[in-house]
């Protein structure tokens, strides 16, 4: 919290302008996908719009990015989708009166995760099991607007609608391609007068501020949705954080964000919305456009406001082939094509891990297929668990050495001996110790040494590609040195080769230290440093101590 309000009293109007610029971008999406996303959620079409107001302020408050935006998002709304209406008809009450205790249970979930300081949880959920669940929920949510498109005027506004947002997304992403879109499809619709449902056939959009609501004390009904929720949820927003942390170099605290996330869905139940997470889309667009603190997010939840207050009327005219096709779009998003050649790629465990979710999605009640992925999580920690040993060595005379670091004494190359299982559940060790050596400003090359580490699954390659992505945009170098046969192909394979640079990987030789020497001749040519790791290059094969 200390970290959070002196970024408040660090604000100035340029900054404010800037986030205000940026929020301006977040609405011009937030209104569309907000209006869809509640329709996927089985919800009045307005909920979605309070989840993007108060949800959206206090997230931003509260959590410890800058960047990431809360409100609804497509999985969660799935999730929330596919489980109100049965609980709907068992309870006897409205899906929004679901929809508003649900938020209320997985705020507190959440925020007692935080206060608890439970952030690291999220690390053994592995990838493939996240990306198997999206992967499914696309196909679902795809497959759900069939029934918006069933005559033929319906089928062309909704490919108008998909052309229209593919084509100016090419343009420039920053284009509000989806406001646009629906705009243009509205305005015909109007003028032409088409024989098509509109928003305001299903439910009128009345103006107005978000309105305050008592949850009242949920069901117990309601905790196995709602641990689901919190799972995905949790994972989901801390995933968009790290994202955006790995591209502003950002330090986040996972316990301050779970704290963050379920005081906005608290407050979501509070003012008539309905469960959100952190929106990759939102976030990353709040990136992009130029954000400088957190008031950008303020501002987005603002703005929704003002268009709750004032734009109703437009907003119902919206046909519902149009969001249709924006769906189509959402759903085509979430199948990352490129991560999933990776995990297929990749080991037995994590391609049966993706698949097993994957169809989990199709096949169970989604909250089930949630707990499977995280009993394939837990089973492969199970497996393959085994703590990650990371030791700093120095040279010392014709060998590498153990060494405490000291603060006062921190070389421009340092070592780091890594020994374990590299794969998701010791993947947050990884990034800790590659972001504690790259940190201060004094190190230019952090060389990590695997002849004793097993295993590269696909968490702990992008721990490895993020790190040197955020260490080059700080003028700084990542070298691998000591890699087995098993690492070498997964680095290949995932690509990862590309974003580490070849001249940057030394794999093992059969020679005791010729890679370690090698790298080492690197990072000191690239550091130009003349101290004491330059005078290790004199000692060309080292009795091996401690490495």
């Amino acid at each position: 919290m200390h970290r959070i309000l002196t970024e408040l009293r660090g604000i100035t109007p340029t900054t404010a302008t800037r986030d205000l610029g940026a929020a301006l971008a977040i609405t011009f999406m937030a209104v569309p996908q907000g209006i869809a996303y509640a329709l996927i959620a089985g919800l009045d079409p307005i909920v979605g719009l309070y989840a993007a107001t108060i949800p959206t302020i206090v997230g931003s408050l509260f959590r410890s990015s800058r960047f990431v935006v809360a409100g609804p998002t497509n999985a969660i709304s799935l999730l929330v989708g596919m489980s109100v209406p049965g609980l709907s008809e068992t309870l006897g009450l409205t899906p929004e009166a679901i929809a508003i205790q649900l938020a209320l249970l997985v705020g507190l979930m959440q925020a007692t995760a935080g206060v608890f300081r439970l952030g690291s949880l999220v690390d053994y959920i592995s990838k493939p099991v996240v990306l198997g669940y999206i992967v499914g929920a696309a196909g679902l949510i795809g497959y759900g607007q069939l029934k918006h498109v069933d005559t033929g005027v319906a089928v062309g506004v909704a490919a108008a609608v998909v052309v229209t947002i593919v084509a100016l997304r090419k343009i420039d992403k920053r284009i509000p391609a989806a406001l646009i879109a629906l705009a243009a499809a509205t305005g015909a619709s109007v003028m032409l007068g088409l024989p098509i449902t509109e928003l305001r056939d299903l439910s009128p959009i009345a103006s107005g501020l978000p309105p305050l609501t008592l949850p009242g004390l949920p069901d117990v009904a309601l905790l196995s949705v709602a641990a689901a929720v919190t799972v995905l949820s949790l994972v989901e927003s801390s995933s968009v954080a790290r994202n955006l942390a790995d591209l502003t170099g950002d330090r986040l605290d996972a316990s301050q964000e779970f704290l963050g996330q379920g005081l906005s869905n608290i407050s979501a139940a509070f003012f008539g919305g309905y469960p959100v997470s952190g929106s990759l889309a939102r976030s990353k667009l709040n990136h992009q456009v130029g954000a400088k603190t957190r008031l950008s997010g303020v501002f987005s939840g603002l703005l929704v406001v003002i268009v709750l207050l004032f734009a109703g009327p437009l907003v119902e005219r919206i046909p519902i082939a149009a969001l249709a096709g924006l769906l189509l779009v959402v759903a085509w998003d979430l199948v990352d094509v490129k991560r999933i050649k990776v995990v297929l790629k990749a080991g037995l465990s994590d391609k049966a891990a993706f698949l097993t979710t994957v169809a989990g999605t199709w096949l169970l009640p989604l909250d089930k297929a949630i707990y499977l992925g995280v009993a394939i999580s837990i089973a492969l920690f199970v497996r393959r668990a085994s703590l990650l040993v990371v030791r700093e060595l120095v040279p010392e005379g014709d060998r590498l050495v153990e060494v405490s670091p000291r603060v006062d004494e921190v070389p421009a190359v340092r070592i780091l001996h890594v020994e374990g299982a590299l794969f998701f559940g010791s993947a947050a060790e990884l990034r800790q110790a590659l972001e504690d050596a790259a940190r201060p400003d004094a190190t230019k090359v952090v060389v990590v040494r695997l002849k004793r580490a097993q295993g590269l699954d696909v968490t702990c390659l992008d721990v490895l590609t993020n790190a040197a992505t955020s260490m080059k945009r700080r003028g700084k170098l990542l070298i691998l040195a000591g890699m087995r046969q098993g690492a070498m192909d997964a680095l290949t394979s995932s690509g990862a080769v590309d974003v580490l640079g070849a001249e940057n990987l030394f794999p093992t030789r059969r020679d005791w230290f010729v890679a370690m020497d090698n790298a080492l001749e690197r990072a000191v040519t690239e550091a130009a440093e003349n101290g004491p790791v330059a005078a290790y290059l004199d000692h060309r094969h080292p009795t091996p101590r401690n490495a």
